[in-house]
């Protein structure tokens, strides 16, 4: 009998993987110690489960890895499906962790004579193009999109554009750089991403995992 390769979780590196752990626990996923140091330079993980090896890589890697195969399931969230919005991936749980919004903002001093529900063409500071240029089009609104992977809510102060795009938490940031919400895009949290053609290839596998990540995110 020929064993299955083993089933690859790929993981976000930040503050989401810290509210990760606790669903990990619960579906019986235990990784490695070195996985709880930050600094540990390994990519890949043994777990407690022989059949099951965890990937550690950047928010936006993980679509990726899930969409080309290089991992079976990964955790990302909404806003990083939604920019790639790759047909490969199935997203069939809402994880309930990592809350946050995706925003449009500006300076403050642009509010009061502002009204975004009257922009026809708008230049935002991003690294969500995709995603953004969708939203605006919806409403028949051109986006052009400057595309920064940091230090977004510089790019006002510096003249590279009026507004921004961005993930927002508690809004501490905005404030700190004299910008204000003016539009809401999406509520984000963290979704389990499965790939499709595994699911087709190992469908009790994967089936199996995806009921027990979503018992554990129902008992949070």
């Amino acid at each position: 009998m020929i064993r299955a390769e083993p089933l690859v979780l790929a993981l976000p590196k930040g503050r989401v993987l810290d509210a990760v752990a606790p669903i990990l626990e619960r579906v019986g996923i235990v990784p490695e110690p070195a996985f709880a140091d930050p600094d540990d330079r390994k990519l890949r993980f043994a777990t407690n489960l022989p059949q099951v090896a965890i990937v550690r890589v950047r928010s936006f890697d993980v679509a990726t890895f899930v969409a080309f195969g290089g991992a079976q399931l990964g955790v990302a969230g909404n806003d990083v499906l939604m920019e790639f919005d790759y047909p490969e991936i199935y997203a069939p749980v809402d994880l309930k962790v990592g809350h946050c919004r995706l925003v449009v903002a500006e300076p403050a001093a642009m509010v009061h004579e502002d009204d975004p529900m009257r922009w026809s063409h708008v230049r935002v500071a991003t690294k969500y193009p995709s995603l953004t240029e969708r939203h605006f089009a919806r409403r028949g609104v051109q986006a052009e999109c400057i595309r920064l992977s940091g230090a977004i809510e510089l790019a006002p102060s510096l003249g590279l554009c009026h507004r921004i795009v961005d993930l927002v938490q508690t809004g501490g940031t905005l404030k700190a750089n004299g910008l204000v919400e003016v539009e809401r895009i999406a509520e984000v949290t963290s979704r389990l991403a499965v790939n499709r053609a595994a699911l087709k290839t190992r469908p009790d596998e994967l089936m199996g995992w995806i009921e027990k990540f979503r018992e554990a995110a129902d008992a949070a």
